[in-house]
């Protein structure tokens, strides 16, 4: 029962994490550390399919419609082009360097000092005067598809967040703020899911270690606060910028810098 409570946490902390620009993966790090829950990554990996089945669950409608034109529609199929192309950065360089990455920066320092700079370049970010030219997900060119999808690479550093890399990347090329945000949760759709499957395949002795009721309990959990936490979004940047979550972010990379340096937390995982 305790490793359920654990588990229900953790899809707290994903579920709530992913879509807010402030990284799933840093806090995910530094909450399994002061729950001592032990394991393969595999675990944090898998359970972000409840975030990509929150955003099929909430675009369900307008995904329907769009496989519906998918052969009629030029638009829905530049779309979707569009989406394939920002995939393709970040998926590169996750092949060749994966576990590089997870070996030298999956620690809690890490994830402070991005979490800081991070903060940082997004008030920098929203307090540069910007020209919107879109408005509209669908009408998103293929110069600002890529600029996402370069910018996402930054996210493959814990503490850098994909939500902030992606949603900057298109506030910088030119999107709204709510066509960046609506592109990144689309964006997730495939790189999420295709990173969870492809970890649940490669490491699926080592996510039996939790056993299937946890990784059940944190993917329920994951999913229903990953659907709360894409409609408060949309319905907050309606009338907010981010300079509240890159405070937040300055302010929780404080606190992880000082939890480490007073041994709190490791700098190391289990």
């Amino acid at each position: 029962m305790f490793d359920w409570i654990k588990a229900a946490i953790m899809g707290v902390v994903e579920g709530i994490t992913e879509f807010l620009p402030i990284s799933s993966t840093g806090h995910l790090i530094v909450t399994s550390d002061l729950l001592k829950f032990t394991g393969s990554d595999t675990f944090e990996i898998v359970i972000q399919l409840g975030g990509v089945l929150a955003v099929l669950c909430f675009y369900f409608r307008d995904i329907l419609k769009q496989a519906q034109g998918l052969t009629t529609s030029k638009q829905v199929r530049r779309f979707w082009a569009s989406i394939v192309l920002a995939c393709f950065p970040a998926l590169t360089i996750a092949f060749f360097f994966k576990d590089t990455i997870q070996k030298y920066l999956f620690n809690s320092t890490t994830v402070a000092i991005s979490l800081i700079v991070g903060g940082i370049v997004l008030w920098i970010i929203e307090s540069l005067p910007r020209r919107e030219s879109t408005r509209e997900t669908t009408e998103i060119t293929f110069r600002q598809a890529l600029i996402v999808g370069l910018a996402q690479i930054c996210s493959l550093v814990p503490g850098v967040s994909r939500s902030a890399s992606t949603i900057m990347g298109g506030m910088l090329s030119g999107m709204s703020r709510s066509a960046a945000t609506g592109f990144s949760f689309y964006l997730s759709i495939p790189v999420l899911g295709g990173a969870s499957l492809y970890s649940l395949v490669k490491d699926l002795e080592n996510l039996g270690n939790h056993g299937a009721g946890n990784v059940v309990v944190g993917l329920v959990v994951s999913f229903i606060t990953s659907l709360l936490a894409i409609g408060w979004l949309l319905k907050f940047i309606s009338k907010h910028n981010f300079k509240g979550f890159a405070i937040y972010r300055i302010i929780a990379g404080i606190v992880i810098l000082v939890l480490v340096y007073t041994g709190v937390i490791s700098n190391t995982r289990a």
